[in-house]
């Protein structure tokens, strides 16, 4: 059964930081992402990275804030978020492919966690 959890978010002030993983079991992927989505907005790319060679893309409204990693050897995908800002509250979603090529839309994933919350105070 493929599955995707993620975990680490929560609440933090403006200007913190936070760390959100993502385990995924039940199948290799080649690549992953975070999304986010915002109350009553739609679910919005975030970062992407390849599972071989660790490719990274960001959108440009995290770019110096926010760093995506995995480790491969343990099928997991991480979002370093540093100097939080209000706007950046929103519930964020693992996800992941089996498709040999990928960018940042919805519909490049297969597979998605349920997601985490990230709350922050201004």
């Amino acid at each position: 059964q493929v599955q995707l959890v993620e975990s680490g978010g929560g609440l933090v002030q403006a200007g913190g930081s936070l760390r959100l993983s993502c385990a995924a079991s039940g199948v290799t992927f080649s690549g992953y992402a975070w999304f986010g989505q915002a109350p009553g907005k739609e679910r919005e790319f975030v970062a992407r990275i390849t599972r071989s060679g660790g490719l990274t893309y960001y959108a440009d409204a995290v770019k110096g804030r926010f760093s995506i990693s995995r480790d491969s050897a343990k099928n997991m995908a991480f979002l370093q978020m540093n100097s939080l800002k209000f706007e950046d509250t929103a519930v964020y979603y693992c996800a992941a492919t089996i498709k040999t090529l990928f960018r940042s839309g919805t519909s490049d994933y297969d597979y998605w966690g349920r997601g985490t919350q990230v709350t922050v105070s201004s």
